[in-house]
């Protein structure tokens, strides 16, 4: 008898075109109610819960209620960066409409993956940490240096809690559309959490695209040394 998780169940419910959309339109962090995923879905209410209870009950998804509402959202960073590398590996997908198009320019520039920055921005902007010598890449992880520590705490990220967290400090994520790593764990998340606390960075209504402000344009800047073209 093999002592091996198994991944057959998981790569199974994982599978399932429906569940499939479903986790990929939770993969931006939100919670989201059955009826809006059975919709992203493109399958009926009922159908949508039974998919939700086989996620639900096999750890890629919890939930929680309000009022007659469930809201649902992915378990854990894990299954996020679970399907962040299954969209690494898996062949692209037909365009077939201008708005499909446009999504995934959108998705392309800058998302959030789980709960951090990902695309070319999360990727571009990890490239200035390192440049600046605020993380270092330390095997399949990053580590944070004194200095780096220091001055995102004065930017006012919240390190001296993701120090204190027991998820991963600062992963490497393998961005898929980039096909590069992008700052993931407590402290991507962190200092993702600020970006949007200051409105430097804003949700578009794919919820998993973001769209850099005017303002962000110039404090990334400023901040990081980051240029992004308007």
């Amino acid at each position: 008898m093999s002592s091996n998780p198994n991944i057959g169940k998981i790569a199974a419910l994982i599978g399932h075109p429906s569940r499939v959309e479903m986790l990929l339109s939770l993969s931006g962090g939100k919670s989201l109610p059955a009826s809006e995923l059975a919709r992203s879905a493109r399958i009926s209410p009922q159908t949508a819960s039974s998919h939700l209870s086989k996620m639900v009950e096999g750890g890629l998804l919890i939930h929680e209620s309000y009022g007659r509402h469930k809201y649902f959202r992915l378990a854990s960073a894990e299954v996020g960066h679970a399907l962040e590398a299954l969209l690494t590996i898996a062949q692209p997908k037909t365009i077939c409409s201008l708005r499909e198009s446009n999504q995934l320019i959108a998705l392309r520039h800058a998302r959030t993956c789980y709960d951090h920055l990902a695309g070319e921005i999360g990727v571009a902007l990890t490239d200035r940490l390192l440049e600046l010598q605020f993380i270092e890449e330390s095997g399949k992880d990053f580590m944070l240096t004194e200095e780096g520590k220091q001055r995102l705490i004065d930017f006012g990220v919240e390190v001296e809690e993701c120090l204190k967290s027991r998820r991963y400090l600062a992963r490497q994520c393998l961005d898929w559309s980039e096909r590069r790593h992008h700052l993931a764990g407590s402290l991507g998340a962190a200092l993702t959490k600020r970006l949007f606390n200051l409105e430097w960075i804003e949700r578009l209504p794919d919820d998993r695209a973001v769209r850099v402000t005017e303002i962000g344009i110039k404090g990334l800047f400023d901040e990081f040394g980051l240029q992004i073209k308007e």
